[in-house]
C-alpha cells in the first residue's frame, strides 16, 4: 500500500510539472459600432458594422517547455463578423493567423504557416491605424498593408530576439505550385527601441499576387491590389514622453500592371490600360493620455499617387485626417468615438481614384471628399 501510494504521488508531481512547462491560452475581442458615412454613391449611410480599431476574433495560443531554453509554440486566430457571424479573410477558419513553430530566448523564433509580413511585424507600428486607430486610418485602399488587408500564406518567418534594442526578422512565403514564383512573397524588417524612442523599418514583394489559390496571398477579399508585382518599402518614427507620443512615417507602394483593388474594383484610367499604380504616403500621428482611462489621437496623411498610363503620367493626390477619443470603463472593455475626412485633389484620372473613399466606408463617395463617423465598444477576453 505504501508503494503504491508513493507511485501516485511521483505521478501527481510530474503531471503537476508538466502542466506548468505547457499552456493553452483561449483568447479573443469584439469591437462593434455604429457607422455614419455623409456620402455613398451621393447618399448617406448609417449601418453597424464589426471590428474596425481591432477585428473582432477569437484564438488559441500555446507553448511548451522542450528544455535548453526551447519552447514549442502554436497560435490558431480567427476572424468573424459580430453583426452576421460570418467567417472574415475570405471566409477561411483561421484566416488571422495559424502558425507553429519553434522559439528560443537566446536564437529567436522559427513559425511556419499563415503569418503577418514584416511590414506589419515592424513598420505599422509606427503608423496611426497600425496601433491605436486601426482600420479607418488605413492610408488609402490600404496600399502598404499596415493595416493587415493580406496576410501570407505558405510562410516561414524568423524573428530575432532583441539585441540592444535592435530586433529584426523576415518571411518566404511560397507559391506552392511548379512556377516557384508565381505568387510568392518575401519580407524582412527591423527596429530600434531606446526609451521612449522607436525607429522601424521594412521591405516587402510579392510576385504575381492572388494568381493561384495556393500561393503566398489569396484572391478573393484577402489582399489589397492585383497586379504582376507588388512592392512596398517604408520607415519610421515614434517618440514618448511622460504622456505625450508623436510619430512620423513613410511608405511607397508600387503595384506593376495593376488592375484593380479589393476594395473599389476595377481601376481603368482614360485614355489607355494602367501600367503602373504608385503611392507615397506621408503620416503624422499623435497621442496624448490624459488619465489611465483615456486618450485622445489624431493623423495626418499625405498621399501622392502615380498612374501611369497610355496617355502619360497622372498624379491624383489624397488628404486624410483622423480623430480618435477612447475611455476605459475596465481593463477589458472601452468605448471609443472616431472621426475620419478625406479629400481627393490633382490629376483627373478618369477612374475610382478621382473620388474619395476611407477604407471601411461602406463604398466609395460621388465627390471628391468624404466624411466617416464612428462610435463602439471593444470588448476583450
Amino acid at each position: 500500500m505504501a508503494r503504491k501510494l508513493l507511485a501516485a504521488s511521483v505521478l501527481a508531481v510530474l503531471a503537476s510539472t508538466a502542466h506548468a512547462q505547457s499552456s493553452v491560452t483561449l483568447y479573443g475581442l469584439i469591437d462593434e459600432g455604429f457607422d455614419f458615412t455623409n456620402n455613398v454613391g451621393g447618399n448617406r449611410v448609417y449601418e453597424l458594422q464589426s471590428g474596425y480599431v481591432q477585428g473582432s476574433r477569437w484564438g488559441l495560443k500555446g507553448t511548451e517547455d522542450l528544455g535548453g531554453g526551447l519552447k514549442g509554440i502554436f497560435e490558431l486566430q480567427n476572424g468573424f463578423d459580430v453583426n452576421t457571424g460570418h467567417l472574415n479573410q475570405g471566409g477561411l477558419m483561421f484566416g488571422r493567423e495559424a502558425y507553429v513553430g519553434l522559439s528560443s530566448d537566446t536564437w529567436g523564433s522559427v513559425t511556419l504557416g499563415r503569418q503577418y509580413d514584416s511590414v506589419v511585424d515592424f513598420l505599422a507600428m509606427t503608423t496611426a491605424n497600425g496601433t491605436w486607430g486601426g482600420y479607418l486610418f488605413s492610408h488609402p485602399y490600404d496600399n502598404d498593408n499596415t493595416d493587415d488587408s493580406f496576410r501570407v500564406n505558405n510562410s516561414v518567418k524568423y524573428t530575432s530576439p532583441v539585441f540592444a534594442g535592435v530586433q529584426f526578422g523576415g518571411t518566404y512565403a511560397f507559391s506552392n505550385t511548379t512556377n516557384f514564383a508565381n505568387n510568392r512573397q518575401y519580407s524582412f524588417g527591423t527596429s530600434y527601441t531606446n526609451g521612449g524612442l522607436l525607429l522601424a523599418a521594412s521591405y516587402l514583394q510579392a510576385d504575381n499576387p492572388s494568381s493561384n489559390a495556393a500561393g503566398a496571398i489569396t484572391d478573393g477579399g484577402d489582399e489589397n491590389f492585383l497586379g504582376t508585382r507588388l512592392r512596398i518599402f517604408g520607415a519610421g518614427v515614434t517618440y514618448t514622453l511622460a504622456n505625450t507620443t508623436v510619430g512620423f512615417s513613410y511608405s511607397n507602394t508600387d503595384v506593376a500592371n495593376a488592375t484593380g483593388s479589393t476594395y473599389v474594383g476595377a481601376i481603368t484610367p482614360a485614355g489607355g490600360a494602367l501600367s503602373n499604380l504608385r503611392f507615397q504616403n506621408f503620416e503624422v500621428n499623435g497621442k496624448y493620455q490624459f488619465t489611465p482611462a483615456f486618450y485622445v489621437g489624431a493623423m495626418y496623411v499625405y498621399t501622392r499617387a502615380t498612374l501611369s498610363s497610355a496617355s502619360g503620367k497622372l498624379h491624383p493626390n489624397y488628404q486624410t485626417a483622423g480623430l480618435m477619443a477612447d475611455y476605459n470603463l475596465s481593463n477589458r472593455t472601452d468605448l471609443y468615438f472616431q472621426g475620419l475626412y478625406q479629400h481627393v485633389g490633382g490629376d483627373t484620372t478618369g477612374s475610382v481614384l478621382d473620388v474619395a473613399f476611407i477604407p471601411g466606408a461602406d463604398n466609395v463617395s460621388s465627390t471628391s471628399n468624404q466624411v466617416v463617423l464612428r462610435a463602439a465598444i471593444r470588448h476583450r477576453f
